[in-house]
């Protein structure tokens, strides 16, 4: 995928940035998801795993992975003429944790995407997006081929979500599926924020 020169400076009509964070568990998509929306080229601190991880990081459901996210993926997306969101991917494990808050800072809202091979991957990322975030998130189930699949109301008595908590189905890999997910989050901390300032 090519880019214009153009396309690597914010539009002059932009009067709005919204920066999101995107998080979730080893494996589950978020580099994904942040290149297949992002507008610039993204951003990424891969490296390619070595025998160091073995014994640390489970690969238990994640074939052909051989490399890992070891600071953060930042991509950029406008979703309209006046507004453009930038996207802050954490690493997924637990040892590069300490991250998560410096990047937090300043985010409107969490994307948390989910594997439902690895669900239980995901209850400890909760409890980390709750300890060191004060941010409204959404929930991404991406849709991995012959992923178990669980309805929404499964799935949040699961995760221990709350009845408002927005829980949406994608596919990190589509631009069109990954676009609709960060509208969805976008919408709900929008709503969010104005519940509290009405409160």
């Amino acid at each position: 995928m090519g880019f214009e020169s153009s396309e690597r400076y914010v539009a002059s009509t932009v009067m709005q940035s919204v920066k999101i964070l995107v998080v979730g568990a080893f494996g589950v998509g978020k580099t994904t998801l942040i290149g297949s929306v992002s507008e610039i080229p993204p951003l990424r601190t891969e490296e390619t795993m070595t025998a160091a991880s073995i014994g640390v990081d489970s690969l238990a459901g994640l074939d052909g992975k051989h490399t890992t996210t070891v600071a953060m993926d930042f991509g950029r997306i406008t979703l309209n003429p006046e507004i453009v969101l930038y996207l802050f991917g954490t690493p997924g494990q637990k040892r590069f944790w300490n991250l998560w808050e410096g990047l937090a800072d300043g985010a409107v809202g969490a994307l948390v995407i989910v594997d439902t091979r690895r669900l239980e991957d995901s209850f400890e990322v909760f409890d980390q997006l709750e300890l060191h975030t004060q941010v409204p998130f959404a929930v991404a189930v991406n849709q991995f081929p012959g992923a178990p699949h669980y309805d929404t109301e499964q799935l949040r008595e699961a995760l221990d979500l709350l009845p408002e908590t927005p829980i949406v189905y994608c596919d990190a890999r589509d631009r069109g599926s990954s676009l609709q997910t960060l509208i969805r989050l976008v919408e709900y901390a929008i709503k969010v924020r104005r519940n509290s300032e009405v409160a």
